[in-house]
């Protein structure tokens, strides 16, 4: 036990994913639902239906609904929520918390209208005495396979690098390897936006358009991603890593990824409020998409498969032809330098 207790907030898939890797290496961790019939089912069944049907939990793995509870005597406060809660939890989290700890989240998304990465938004709203350190914990991962206790990589990515490698620390394992960065910024901009490009290598598969075409949409994607980083600060070499590359290809490639199945299923003729309200879940990727489509304007960012995609999920757009439109448009030399248009 290194930490003490470790407070999880959110018992969506993958904070009960990570629940299981703290449990796994002995760790003193509790998490929050704010649905009591979730906490004790967590606490009685071992068992988290809704989202990990399939898996047993450790039985040292405990639950509550009662976020006092949860919050009591923790050195680790470990935000598994959607972004759209984040402000939510964190007024509870100012009322409730008794003392300084390190804030880890672990969602992917840019709230709309403020254009704030995730840890802007706990910066600016939980009260700063109760924060000594704030940690992004991202990187390749489908809680299907880290409950499986398959090989994972992560990255613990904090301005603090002591917290980083604290995180790195209580989540390290034979199973799950945790490397730390100063490159909070990066880390969260390939986090968020490569759910964007998920939609759309979703959106792809469902038209029948193959691997060469996703293998396009991917590669250019990422220079999305690298150019509004630049725009706000990001170190460009994040995003060659795990947090860049590697949760690009992890999410736009696999069925786990609720993006790119919310976007196959586009690709095949569905609406967004049908698939969105089958899915039953957050898919983060619709609502950043708004926001960073917002954004890039906003910063005068070339960003035109974001704009297509955008166009598809809010303006109506048939798939099929927002395709045509970027396949159509200006030619442009492949030159991949410092600035990039597309």
């Amino acid at each position: 036990m290194i930490m003490g207790k470790i407070a999880l907030l959110g018992t969506g898939s993958w904070g009960t994913a990570l629940g299981l890797v703290l449990a796994d290496n002995n760790e003193e961790v509790m998490m929050w639902s704010h649905r009591e019939e979730a906490a004790l089912e967590i606490n009685e069944q071992h068992r988290n239906h809704k989202y990990l049907p399939d898996i047993v939990l450790p039985e040292q793995l405990r639950a509550t609904s009662s976020i006092q509870e949860v919050l009591s005597g923790a050195n680790i406060v470990i935000l598994a929520v959607p972004t759209k809660a984040i402000r939510e939890v964190i007024g509870q989290i100012n009322q409730y918390l008794a003392q300084p700890v390190i804030v880890v989240h672990v969602s992917k998304g840019i709230e709309p209208e403020t254009n704030k990465r995730i840890s802007e938004i706990i910066a600016e709203a939980m009260d700063s005495t109760l924060v000594s350190a704030i940690v992004a914990l991202s990187g390749p991962s489908h809680a299907e396979e880290v409950c499986r206790r398959m090989p994972t990589t992560l990255t613990a990515a904090s301005t603090d690098i002591v917290a980083a490698q604290t995180v790195q620390n209580a989540f390290s394992n034979l199973n799950l390897r945790v490397y730390t960065h100063d490159d909070i910024i990066g880390t969260e901009i390939g986090g968020a936006l490569k759910n964007i490009i998920a939609l759309g290598a979703g959106i792809s598969d469902g038209l029948g358009n193959g691997d060469n075409a996703k293998a396009a949409l991917i590669t250019r994607g990422m220079r999305e991603i690298i150019r509004l980083g630049d725009a706000v600060g990001a170190d460009e070499g994040t995003f060659s890593g795990l947090t860049g590359i590697g949760d690009l290809i992890v999410t736009c490639t696999s069925q786990h990824s609720r993006n790119w199945r919310t976007g196959y299923r586009l690709g095949k003729g569905e609406t967004l409020e049908e698939v969105l309200e089958s899915v039953g879940m957050i898919v983060e990727g619709v609502r950043t998409t708004k926001a960073v489509y917002l954004w890039s304007k906003e910063l005068e960012v070339s960003m035109p498969i974001t704009t297509a995609i955008y166009g598809i999920l809010y303006e109506g757009k048939d798939p099929q032809v927002a395709v045509d439109e970027l396949m159509g448009r200006q030619k442009k030399a492949n030159i991949e330098l410092n600035i990039v248009i597309i």
